[in-house]
């Protein structure tokens, strides 16, 4: 594939997340992307991202008071974003990759998404990493946009509405279940094993999710979460998530 047919898609506003996240996920995506791509992170504030990055204006949605962080997301589905085509892969700014990600774009199927660890019975999918052709699901934006009320009372978040909407077209499918983990669930051993011995990859790993109150710089250091786990430092992740 040519530059311009894969485009590695994240998004940042608001202050959860700086410029060093972007930055340190793009380093990730260079060196685990094997041939050309465009990386574009669609934001508010493009201060202090390298220059190899493409900074562009984070696309409007007219959200209800209250609604959820995720939702934003769902306005990388418009039919024109910002002239931008090919396949795109979406990956959250929390993450941490770990091994060659160059099957995320080639893989065959419409639309791919985390399958849920804790539930797998469910539709739902966890959207830290997602895959799709650009312009092709903006029907999906088009029926939150059209239905927010609606869509907000019955779905949780974004990625639940999400997955249930492409899986009522027949377009949903889930990345091969190795290839993205949980930190907490996969990585962090069972209590007591977690005092003594450090967060380890699961076999197979290529991106490593961190979701919770855990994120890549918690896992450095270490210590207890904010509910009281244990966790001991992860010297690995810091050699991975580095820009």
């Amino acid at each position: 594939m040519a530059a311009h047919d894969r485009v590695v898609l994240c998004m940042k506003w608001g202050t959860k997340y700086g410029a060093d996240y972007v930055n340190r996920l793009y380093g990730m995506v260079r060196r685990h992307l094997v041939g050309p791509f465009r990386f574009v992170c669609l934001t508010d504030d493009s201060r202090g991202v390298n220059t190899e990055v493409e900074c562009l204006p984070l696309p409007t949605l007219d959200l209800a008071p209250g609604a959820d962080r995720g939702w934003p997301k769902l306005t990388t589905f418009k039919s024109d974003l910002h002239g931008l085509k090919g396949r795109a892969l979406f990956i959250d700014l929390d993450i941490v990759i770990v091994g060659d990600i160059t099957p995320f774009f080639e893989l065959p199927g419409d639309f791919f998404i985390i399958h849920d660890w804790k539930r797998p019975w469910r539709v739902t999918g966890n959207s830290s990493v997602y895959r799709f052709e650009i312009g092709a699901h903006a029907d999906v934006l088009q029926r939150f946009i059209d239905h927010q009320a609606e869509v907000r009372k019955r779905y949780r978040n974004e990625q639940e509405f999400l997955s249930h909407a492409l899986h009522e077209q027949g377009k949903l499918a889930y990345w091969p279940e190795p290839w993205c983990c949980s930190f907490k669930y996969h990585c962090v051993p069972r209590w007591p094993l977690n005092h003594w011995r450090e967060p380890s990859l699961p076999p197979g790993t290529r991106i490593v999710i961190f979701h919770g109150e855990i994120n890549p710089p918690d896992a450095i250091r270490g210590g207890r979460t904010p509910r009281g786990r244990f966790v001991k430092p992860a010297a690995w992740v810091a050699g991975h998530w580095s820009a």
